[in-house]
């Protein structure tokens, strides 16, 4: 009995092992992949030399679309909001606005978190305008400074309504 049962044992050991497959990574195959792709494409060569051209910048035209209108209230900062204000964030939870909002403190921002209560959202703001032209360069500067910061490149106007 003993010897069917150890049988039995070594049988399902051996079934085991022989039906695992390969102990590479999928990830690791696809890195790969990618490495080999990237490393098969023709660098580009270094550009040749050029005397540069003193010309004028032309004025970036100002994106004043994207504006929201939103029925907020402030739950954190000075109540000084104007009409329009830049949002760098948008959060479901306080605690998350709270953080945003002591960063950007730490930057030199004053920010301000107001509550839209008809989406349960909190909006971290930055800077607050009475017009809509100022506040959109507002937010473009703002885009500008942080270019690195994905979060940052989706701020946007937000137009209190009363």
């Amino acid at each position: 009995m003993k010897k069917l049962v150890l049988l039995g044992m070594g049988a399902c050991i051996l079934l085991a092992f022989s039906s695992c497959k390969s102990s590479e990574s999928a990830y690791k195959k696809a890195y790969e992949k990618a490495k080999q792709q990237e490393l098969a494409e023709p660098q580009p060569e270094a550009p040749a030399e050029v005397t540069p051209v003193a010309v004028a910048p032309a004025p970036k035209p100002v994106d004043t679309s994207g504006v929201r209108q939103e029925k907020v209230t402030v739950v954190s900062g000075t109540d000084g909001l104007k009409e329009y204000s830049v949002v760098a964030g948008s959060f479901g939870v306080k605690a998350n606005a709270d953080g945003l909002k002591d960063w950007l403190d730490a930057q030199g921002y004053q920010a301000v978190i107001a509550f839209n209560a008809e989406k349960a959202m909190y909006r971290v703001i930055v800077s607050t305008f009475a017009d809509k032209t100022a506040a959109a360069q507002a937010r473009d500067a703002f885009k500008a400074k942080y270019p690195t910061r994905s979060d940052f490149q989706g701020a946007w106007l937000l137009y209190r309504v009363y």
